[in-house]
Order: structure tokens, then sequence, then C-alpha cells
């Protein structure tokens, strides 16, 4: 059993998504406009819709929807909230940029939604948005600080969550720092190790690798979702990852991050997404499916080692434990030597 190596009760646990690419250029409005009677927070830059902290009563958790690259197009899918024309409709909880896991003492928080069976419900939680403790707009950069409840299917409280987002903006880029404290409540809690988490993003449809069969897909609690094959017209996503591991042999492999990169609309567009050296289980394993799902779980170990591995990983009642992701989304391809130098910037950059 791993145990969270801080046991500091006043620091919860600090989970940083940075979507950047380097220093500034220019000097760009960044407006973070609260809207609580519309459940959500909407995030522009110089007057151009980029994202929003949304909290609709459709959805299981909070989330950032949609996400927009530097010229507006639109990178992450739009089922179940906003459907488009060819996109998937498959796991319905897969929405936006979010944080959360499959297997917290047994309750499943990733895979949360309105389409479960009410026989799956007893083993199902929901984290719920609290409120909005402050927001402020800016040159170059925006933040919002907004607190939240991982709540069990009885109502109690299992997980304290306060996330801080910083937004930030340049010519050819956006950027997102996703700082997040988890403190456990009453009791202990332990991340069981499964394949469902962590920090997960559903990409659009242009995004996602070319198809070639079905695939049916199983979580942690056996439920099967099938994955049709669709038209790959535009679909042109293609995975890399630090260590060398390119398309669908990226899944289930540890790395310091992982590329996508693809053409959306026909605009050429590359996700990034870093690991950080002080996380548990770095470097983590990647939960990096070609349907879109692009996810980064340092807690789940077993099912990506084929059972070499298995970490179950514990936070004690008021204890806390760390851990820092950067998200770079660009209007174009980095070589992965760029790649490497934006996780440079990324691991030399202070806490």
């Amino acid at each position: 059993m791993g145990v969270a190596p801080e046991m500091r009760s006043s620091v919860g646990v600090a989970i940083a998504v940075v979507l950047a690419v380097g220093s500034v250029s220019g000097a760009a409005e960044v407006k973070v406009v609260p809207d609580e009677g519309k459940r959500r927070v909407d995030v522009t830059v110089d007057g151009k819709p980029f994202t929003a902290y949304t909290w609709p009563g459709t959805l299981k958790k909070p989330v950032l929807y949609p996400v927009r690259s530097a010229r507006g197009t639109l990178v992450t899918r739009g089922w179940p909230l906003d459907p488009r024309p060819g996109e998937r409709m498959d796991h319905p909880h897969h929405v936006g940029l979010w944080l959360n896991y499959g297997d917290v003492d047994g309750i499943d928080y990733w895979g949360n939604s309105d389409a479960m069976k009410a026989e799956d419900r007893p083993h199902l939680g929901t984290i719920q948005h609290r409120r909005i403790v402050s927001s402020k707009s800016g040159k170059d950069r925006g933040e919002l600080v907004a607190e939240s409840d991982w709540i069990r299917p009885d109502g109690t409280t299992a997980i304290h969550e306060k996330t801080r987002y910083v937004f930030g903006a340049g010519p050819d880029w956006r950027s997102i720092d996703r700082i997040t404290t988890l403190t456990a409540a009453d009791k202990p809690v332990v991340f069981n190790d499964t394949k469902e988490g962590m920090l997960g993003l559903r990409v659009a449809r242009g995004l996602e690798h070319p198809s070639q069969t079905p695939e049916i897909y199983t979580d942690s609690q056996g439920r099967a979702t099938t994955v049709p094959v669709l038209n790959n017209d535009g679909v042109t996503g293609m995975y890399l990852s630090s260590e060398g591991k390119k398309g669908d042999d990226v899944w289930g492999t540890r790395g310091r991050w992982v590329s996508l990169s693809g053409t959306v609309e026909g605009e050429p567009v590359t996700i990034l997404m870093l690991d950080h050296p002080q996380n548990p289980g770095f470097p983590t394993y990647w939960h990096a499916r070609g349907y879109g799902l692009f996810a980064a779980n340092p807690l789940g170990q077993k099912v990506f080692s084929n059972g070499k591995e298995e970490l179950k990983y514990t936070l004690p009642a008021g204890r806390s434990t760390t851990f820092r992701h950067r998200i770079l989304i660009l209007s174009g391809t980095p070589t992965p030597a760029q790649a490497e130098e934006r996780y440079r910037e990324f691991t030399s950059a202070a806490p």
C-alpha cells in the first residue's frame, strides 16, 4: 500500500494542469466572468471565447468546456452537451477537461453520468461545485478559484477540493493552469488501482486516430462500451510519447509527456500533456485512447503493467499530497526536441 509522503494537513493535493508554450509576446486581455445563475464562468481572450468553467446539472462534476485553440478552433468533443455532426456518442462522462478517479474506496467518480443504470448508482460518486472563491481578469492571464466536494452515494463528503485555474494566452497558444487541492475529509481515502483516471480530456473528432475495427472497452466495474468504426474523413490524430511510442502503442506505457497532433477544421493542432517528477507514480501511465480520450493516470498501474505493479494510494483523514501536470495547446506541430524544451520549462518552473 502506498501512503502519501506529505502529511501536512495545511496542504492538499495540488494538481497543476498548464496549457502553455513559453514566454508571452504581446499583451492579450484575458477576462474571467462568473455567472453563477447560469452555472458557469466564461473565459475570453481579447473578447473571443476560450473556455468556460461549468457545472451544469446534467454533469456529475465541474469541467472546463469547451476548450479552443488560439485561432478559436474547438479541440474538445461537443457530445453530449453540444453534439456536432460526425462525432462519436460513447462514454457520456467524457466531457471537456476534468479531473477525477474511478475507484476511491470502491466509489466510481470517473464513470458517473445520467446514462448510468439505477442498479449502478450505489457505486457512483459525484463531484459537486460548492462556490466560486475568487476571480480575476488581466493582461495575458486571468484566474479563478473554485471549491467542490467529492460526495459518496450516501451523501457524505469523502474529499474537499479547492482548485485554482490560471488562464493565459499568446498569439499561437492558450494556457490553463489547474492547481487542485484535495483533502481527505472525515476518514482516510484509498485511491484503489484502476485505469479509469485521472486527468482527462476528450478531444474533437479530427484529433482521434483513424479507426479500422469496432472496439469494446470495459471499465473497472465491468461495464462495457462499444466504440464503432466511423467515417475516417478528416480524422488525423497521432499520439507520440517522450519514450518514442507512437499511436495506439502509447496506451498503457509510462512517459514524461505525450503529444497528440492532428488537423482540426484546417488548423494543425497539438495538445501536449506533461507529467512532473514530484508526482506520485512518476513517470505517469497514459490512458490515451485512439477514440479521443487523452488522460494521464499516475495512480492506476496494475492494468497498464499486466499485474507487475500495483498502487493503492492512501490519503489519511485531513492529509494531502501533490500532483502537477502541464498541458499545452499549440497551433502547429512541435518536434520531439521542442516538446522536451517545453518539458524542461515546466519542471524548472517554481511550484
